[in-house]
């Protein structure tokens, strides 16, 4: 069993796991003051996040017997088989007391009684009576800990998670920065690293990645390492794992056109120097014009911190990046020939409007007052008609604010372009060249410097030399410098483009 220092991640749930360690090793100090060791506890949280491995560390540390079981092992065609095999792991743990028993994926078994369709007696239902039966029965289990996962504690019978049965409920979520930081360390050991690797940097590039995630991707890495025949693992590998992993393979078969491929730079080159110059973004971390799933190009931005929540003048800012790949189009080509390619942009910007209007209140006209509401969920399904909660009136505000707000950071984000033009031409001249640019490659083009190759870029003419536009000299931002926030709410963008 792994040991609870390499179930990094997670500071509570490892809290909570030290504790029933010592409630397992040294029962008899709890019960001298009269406590009583919980029977069960119930870990809640998304696919992939480690629940079984934190179980194991606890028996492991504490030198117990470990049982584990699905929750649709219990399930079968022929009837009391189910109850029989729950009455059989009981009998064998109280053997082998102080142990642990595991259950993974409870709501196969422990779904809310009375909710089906169907008449008679179900079989799941008898099988979930004979695990309350040995949770809280008139047989004493002692020094018999029921550990559980499920990703749906909404739909388990409220009797399974009553005192007595599953005392304590342990949410074990998504890790934040600092713990993918660790989780990817203890991964990271078992491949040979180059000098480069920077986990924190890997760590901020991958919100929302679970710990299974991030072991996937420094499984990527190293492949990408062994095809390449390479002794040791970069940030190379690393950027390219990540890209598979968030956007799909490389489409390098895709044939596309001059003409497209500049459309493309001009494209992402207006999202990447709009996100430099407006206050408050997350810094630009790469822009590349390789194909990916459906993207023709993409625009990665690398936070500083995971979003917790963000100020009005943040949510401005990301409306004027998603409007910079349109307007690039626009002014390059002129609206005759703007492209398709911004619809996601579009339909992203969109959104952020709206919510600021009627859920964030950031409407002087309207003020601070909800005028969304979440539709529940109905019996059988998602309910088909919406209620209206507002009046004719007030719709037609709500459309104006929204219109207002996005033509507000439209005609902000062209007047940024209009003054940096020569940015957006140096910027399409380098993704032309190397295809995909990191940040310091982006720093040389704000900066109006000549611009260094990309690391691992072989030139096929056998010559590293960059094409040079301009002397030095600062771009010109129309709002004031830009200053890191630490929250985020969106960690790339990505149209069809």
């Amino acid at each position: 069993h792994p040991p609870l220092a390499d179930v990094a991640g997670w500071d509570d749930p490892n809290d909570e796991a030290a504790e029933l360690r010592e409630y397992l090793r040294e029962p008899s100090r709890f019960q001298k003051l009269g406590g009583k060791i919980p029977k069960g506890v119930l870990m809640v949280g998304p696919p992939g996040t480690g629940n079984p491995l934190l179980a194991k560390a606890i028996a492991g540390e504490a030198k117990v017997p470990f049982f584990t079981i699905s929750g649709s092992d219990f399930v079968e065609m022929f009837v009391g088989v189910g109850a029989s095999r729950v009455r059989d792991m009981f009998e064998q743990a109280k053997k082998a007391a102080p142990c642990i028993i595991f259950i993974d994926e409870i709501d196969a078994v422990g779904r809310q009684r009375g909710a089906g369709l169907g008449g008679g007696h179900d079989e799941r239902e008898q099988t979930l009576n004979q695990m309350l039966v040995e949770m809280d029965g008139f047989e004493g289990n002692e020094g018999i800990i029921v550990i559980a996962a499920t990703n749906r504690p909404d739909v388990l019978d409220p009797a399974l998670l009553r005192p007595g049965r599953f005392d304590r409920q342990v949410v074990v979520g998504l890790p934040d920065v600092r713990g993918r930081e660790q989780i990817l360390k203890v991964h990271m050991r078992r491949v040979p690293l180059a000098t480069d690797i920077d986990a924190a940097i890997i760590a901020r590039g991958t919100p929302g990645f679970s710990g299974a995630d991030l072991a996937n991707l420094v499984n990527e890495a190293a492949l990408f390492a062994a095809r390449g025949n390479k002794r040791v693992v970069s940030m190379v590998e690393f950027e390219k794992a990540k890209d598979k992993i968030m956007m799909g393979a490389e489409r390098r078969a895709m044939v596309m056109t001059e003409a497209q491929k500049e459309s493309t730079a001009y494209h992402e080159a207006g999202h990447a120097i709009i996100g430099r110059l407006v206050p408050e973004h997350d810094p630009v971390h790469k822009v590349t014009i390789i194909p990916r799933g459906r993207a023709l190009g993409v625009t990665f931005f690398l936070p500083e911190g995971d979003a917790i929540s963000a100020s009005r003048q943040k949510l401005e800012s990301q409306i004027s990046t998603l409007s910079g790949g349109r307007l690039a189009e626009e002014i390059i080509y002129g609206v005759e020939h703007v492209s398709t390619g911004a619809s996601n942009d579009i339909k992203v910007a969109t959104n952020l409007a709206r919510n600021m209007v009627t859920q964030w209140g950031f409407s002087e006209k309207l003020g601070p007052l909800l005028y969304a509401e979440e539709e529940g969920e109905v019996f059988l399904g998602r309910s088909v008609a919406k209620a209206k909660h507002m009046s004719d009136e007030t719709a037609r505000i709500i459309d104006q604010e929204v219109k207002a707000l996005i033509e507000r950071n439209y005609n902000r984000a062209r007047q940024i372009l209009t003054d940096n033009m020569d940015i957006l031409h140096a910027m399409k001249d380098a993704l032309m060249k190397y295809e995909t640019i990191d940040a310091p490659q982006i720093d040389d083009l704000m900066a109006r410097r000549e611009v260094r190759p990309p690391a691992g870029w072989e030139d096929p003419n056998g010559t590293n030399n960059s094409d040079s536009n301009g002397t030095p000299q600062a771009p010109r931002p129309v709002d004031e410098p830009r200053t890191p926030n630490p929250g985020n709410t969106m960690s790339e963008q990505l149209g069809d483009k």
